[in-house]
């Protein structure tokens, strides 16, 4: 167990921006604390991509878009983010790559995704940055089934035979770990990719989603969707006008203009 020492200024703000104080302890309790904290307060959101808006992948650029900026970002702008302000408040984080299961069940390239392993007692996957996800951190360490409340999870050794290990959601597979670390600017290339080449997945999408106490709110282009309890509703917003304040009131985003994609 260690001890939280960290006096950073940008750690207090980065705390408050997700609403939490600062622990004491750099355990379990406070690491499934700040990943509730993280997924209920920082959406997941591709809006720079449409938004002609440069991602960086440098801890401080990170940092100052969720925290100054009061924005989200995908897989490598959170789980980077959030990585920094684990090892600053005295957590052991490892940044690792994951390749992502398409429809057809075979994972995507390397660097896909960024996931992170925080070292305790026994290895935990914390993810802040995979949209719908576990909303807890999942033992690598434990084979069987861990209820969530996203769902049914599962830790496993891939067929692969190169140490990677898939994360399965409801027994669907979500992504394959390779377990060795690395550092934040060996995703550049992929984050760069993401946001340039024309078929991207986050060059042809546009979305901003974030988890709430009881489901989840969306805005996709014109569409809103709010599920809550189970119950899913879906509204088309009328103007630019709607959508703008969309942003703000559901995700405390505020823009001066819509975002769209290419092939608006």
């Amino acid at each position: 167990m260690t001890s939280v020492t960290s006096t950073t200024g940008w750690v207090d703000d980065y705390l408050a921006r997700i609403g939490v104080t600062r622990p004491v302890w750099a355990d379990l309790q406070a690491l499934r604390d700040l990943q509730l904290a993280h997924l209920l307060t920082v959406p997941f959101e591709n809006l720079s991509i449409h938004l002609g808006e440069p991602i960086v992948l440098e801890q401080a650029d990170l940092v100052a878009k969720v925290v100054r900026m009061h924005r989200g970002g995908f897989c490598y702008e959170l789980n980077g983010a959030f990585a920094g302000l684990l090892t600053a408040l005295g957590f052991r984080v490892s940044m690792l790559s994951a390749r992502v299961f398409g429809a057809g069940g075979q994972p995507g390239p390397p660097f896909d995704h960024m996931t992170l392993r925080v070292d305790l007692a026994e290895p935990w996957l914390a993810d802040v940055g995979f949209g719908r996800f576990a909303v807890q951190p999942l033992r690598l360490s434990f084979p069987g089934d861990q209820p969530d409340p996203a769902g049914t999870f599962r830790v496993a050794d891939s067929p692969s035979g190169h140490g990677d290990f898939d994360i399965f959601h409801d027994g669907e597979p979500a992504y394959r770990v390779d377990p060795r670390p690395y550092a934040l600017s060996d995703f550049t290339p992929a984050c760069w990719w993401q946001q340039t080449f024309p078929g991207s997945h986050f060059r042809t999408s546009l979305t901003c989603s974030i988890s709430t106490s009881s489901g989840r709110i969306t805005l996709s282009r014109d569409r809103l969707i709010v599920t809550q309890d189970g119950h899913r509703e879906e509204h088309t917003l009328a103007s630019d006008a709607e959508i703008l304040a969309a942003y703000r009131r559901y995700f405390g985003i505020t823009l001066d203009r819509v975002p769209v994609t290419g092939g608006d």
